[in-house]
């Protein structure tokens, strides 16, 4: 795997928004995470082995709560959550105001 590139499980796991890998890879398997890349259009990532890069924008639902993230960083581990928040940028914001 390229150095500028990361599975979706391990970044979505990584960032804490899953408590597992598995849960994680389950999620994504299912079609819930939409991905949009610069001067592409949005698709649904439907394989948890699909990657994301640093400027990629994700948009999924988790309890019952719709996140709107812009990868900032892949990470290394999985460390504790404020190191975790590095990882992203949160659209909301952005996007309502």
């Amino acid at each position: 795997m390229s150095e500028d590139a990361c599975r979706i499980d391990v970044w979505l796991w990584r960032t804490r928004f899953f408590k597992t890998r598995s849960l994680s890879a389950k999620f994504v398997d299912e079609g819930r995470v939409r991905l949009t890349r610069q001067g592409q259009t949005e698709v649904r990532l439907d394989k948890s082995s699909r990657t994301v890069k640093p400027g990629d924008r994700l948009v999924f639902a988790v309890g019952g709560r719709l996140i709107a993230v812009q990868v900032e960083a892949l990470g290394e581990r999985r460390g504790p959550p404020a190191e975790a928040r590095t990882l992203y940028s949160s659209l909301d914001a952005a996007e309502s105001s």
